[in-house]
């Protein structure tokens, strides 16, 4: 780094840049994972220590207070990444320092405690809202606090512990926690050990891993697990060694990594160390370079951790900056396809196969070839060829084991009407009858109830004007298709998933008319051959995805195209009531991403595009319903989109071929879900 750091932040910033801020001076910098370079930015108004750095909903960082216990530094300001420069943010009641901040469900910030400048600990609560840009007063907390760990709870709900209640006052083993629809607080168990200068890290669980700190006069080694539901501790294994001032960031294996710190005096900690959620347990894990204490921690896109500045040693601050590799990321590369190919198809067999066929080459000729992926020896075969050369087509598992392939196109001016079947015992495409108007970028969706397939929507051209209503049904014991119904709205770019009812959920799309983005949605009665309307989204949307949840009672939808160009906000509808609800939104706006259930029951969401100053991204993340909240999930081996996906038998997930800035590409990525 540029500056020699203490009690900085660091803050991945929704670029992939991590913004680093303070720690004894009022200097800023960015920090490029891909490159590993450094860039200076414009300093902050005032230099900051022990202040809090909150990344906002807009993309903004909040960054509050700071200061040494003699001196906290007043107010708060803002950075904008699309400027790289800093705002005030006027309005903060009094100076702090040790304070914690927590961004609320809603996007408010709520500041809590800290000290006011002489070694007072605050118990005043703010509320800061960025779409007034202004502060306002909450509950107080029973008790005043510095140096305490707050954490939002998957309920909305925050969870402060422990701190001291002066600089040099006693210790605190008390918990209480927020309710932001009530501004109130109440008291929930006492921690088993009293503890400040710990960390307090949400599990993948929903449960909050309490570490280390100073019990008392004495830095301890002990952990202790928060479980929201019944507002109790539960004691968990030992740290290798006393710990306090350390760091903690929750990976995305689920385990956390403990870094530095110190036993209580000196030399400081060069040790890591790794908790287990499943067994309660730590196990060293590689030492640091360098000695810290007080240093920053962020856990960057790919699954590493970025670990800068703090002190090494008595009277002197350190520059350097170090990351730590987890012994397994979650993407790792497979063997290759054995050619480039984009907005191809990959479908999982009754076999366990991954059948990918056809696509777009790097030159953009549709191609006619398919291919098999074995997961256990991790290799490619040639099958039999399609029978037609296709992009942009559907791919449908029938109820037999067959693949049904539909539609699509042969080139920027023919779309297609041809449809075929592939047969995993004999490897070959049988022509099946032809849809009654070709289309691509339509849904295709099988239903249980008849075994028929359900195609819906698309574009028969390139004008707008092409976009489809019309719905066809295929019979697998005729290889024919019928028409059904139209739909209500013309659609392409939409996403259909089938209903525990029977029916099946159609939301979205890029439309005509006034209703160019739309946010309508329309069930399918498979009965009837009939749609019937259902509420709208709350965003209208093309370029999304949809994925049903748990026992189908919900579905997720996530991302896509805007009014304003790629989303990150997501909402679920309800199927019983036939309603959305707003959930948590990505943490990267993702357009054209894909996705699947995984069989932990969260969805992970890949790739897409992200629009100015991100294009198309090689992030991941995943949606964890029970805890509404989206985690990362790592980087795949290049930038890339309309690519194809397939849940494997291992519960592994692979990404095959897609394109990025060089076209099409032979890559193969494989996921593998936290616990």
């Amino acid at each position: 780094m540029a500056s020699a750091r203490v009690d900085a932040t660091a803050t991945l910033l929704r670029n992939g840049y991590v913004l680093v801020a303070g720690g004894g001076t009022s200097a800023t910098e960015l920090y490029e994972p891909r490159t590993g370079r450094w860039f200076s930015l414009g300093a902050m108004a005032t230099s900051r220590q022990r202040h809090t750095a909150t990344l906002l909903a807009s993309g903004k960082v909040l960054v509050v207070g700071g200061g040494t216990s003699v001196l906290a530094s007043a107010g708060a300001e803002l950075f904008d990444p699309v400027t790289n420069s800093w705002s005030a943010a006027t309005g903060l009641d009094l100076p702090r320092s040790q304070h914690t901040a927590t961004l609320l469900p809603d996007g408010r910030v709520l500041v809590v405690g800290g000290d006011s400048g002489f070694g007072n600990a605050l118990s005043s609560v703010m509320i800061y809202s960025p779409e007034t840009h202004s502060w306002s007063v909450t509950g107080r907390m029973s008790a005043a606090r510095l140096g305490h760990a707050a954490t939002l709870l998957p309920d909305g709900q925050v969870l402060v512990t422990g701190g001291r209640d002066s600089a040099n006052g006693n210790v605190l083993a008390t918990a209480e926690r927020y309710d932001p629809a009530t501004g109130e607080w109440t008291a929930v168990g006492r921690m088993v050990t009293q503890r400040t200068g710990h960390t307090a890290t949400l599990l993948l669980s929903g449960q909050v891993l309490v570490a280390g700190g100073f019990a008392g006069s004495l830095a301890t080694n002990t952990s202790e697990l928060f479980d929201p539901g019944t507002g109790t501790w539960t004691p968990q294994g030992l740290l290798p060694s006393q710990s306090v001032f350390h760091s903690a960031t929750l990976l995305t294996s689920g385990q956390v990594l403990v870094a530095g710190g110190s036993t209580g005096g000196q030399p400081y900690l060069d040790s890591a160390a790794l908790y287990t959620p499943a067994t309660g347990a730590w196990t060293a894990t590689a030492t640091m370079s360098s000695r810290r204490i007080s240093h920053a921690a962020a856990l960057l896109p790919s699954g590493e951790v970025l670990v800068l500045g703090g002190v090494p040693q008595a009277g002197t601050l350190s520059a350097t900056a170090e990351r730590y590799r987890p012994s397994a990321l979650p993407w790792s590369t497979a063997a290759s396809l054995g050619s480039a190919r984009s907005q191809l198809t990959a479908t999982r067999l009754n076999t366990g196969d991954v059948l990918v066929a056809g696509g777009a080459s790097s030159s953009g000729a549709a191609l006619v070839s398919a291919v098999l992926y074995d997961e256990a020896t991790n290799s490619w075969q040639d099958t039999g060829s399609l029978r037609t050369a296709r992009f942009l087509h559907s791919a449908t598992p029938l109820g037999d084991g067959r693949v049904l392939v539909s539609g699509g196109q042969r080139d920027a001016s023919t779309w297609l009407s041809a449809t075929e079947v592939y047969a995993p015992a004999t490897g070959t495409w049988t022509q099946m009858g032809d849809l009654e108007t070709g289309r691509a970028r339509h849904t295709a969706t099988l239903l249980p109830g008849s075994g028929q397939v359900l195609v819906a929507g698309g574009a028969s051209g390139a004008s707008t004007t092409s976009t489809l209503a019309s719905a066809e049904l295929f019979n697998p014991a005729t290889g024919t298709w019928s028409s059904t119904s139209a739909m209500a709205h013309a659609r392409t770019y939409h996403a259909a998933v089938p209903l525990s009812s029977g029916e099946v959920l159609v939301m979205g799309g890029s439309s005509t008319g006034a209703d160019a983005i739309t946010a309508s949605a329309e069930l399918f009665n498979p009965a009837t051959g009939t749609w019937r309307p259902t509420a709208s989204m709350a965003v209208a949307r093309y370029g999304h995805i949809a994925v049903p949840l748990g026992n189908g009672s919900q579905v997720l939808v996530a991302g896509g195209w805007g009014v304003d160009g790629p989303l990150r906000s997501a909402e679920l509808y309800d199927v019983a009531s036939g309603t959305w609800k707003t959930v948590a939104s990505m943490n990267t706006p993702r357009y054209l991403p894909h996705a699947t259930a995984l069989s932990t029951g969260r969805v992970l969401v890949v790739t897409g595009e992200g629009g100015s100053g991100l294009g198309v991204l090689d992030s991941a993340e995943v949606y964890d319903a029970a805890m509404n909240a989206w985690m990362p999930a790592g980087t795949l081996s290049t930038r890339n989109t309309h690519h194809g996906l397939a849940l494997m038998p291992s519960g592994r997930v692979l990404v095959a071929g897609g394109s990025g800035s060089g076209g099409a590409r032979s890559a193969v990525d494989v996921y593998t879900p936290a616990p």
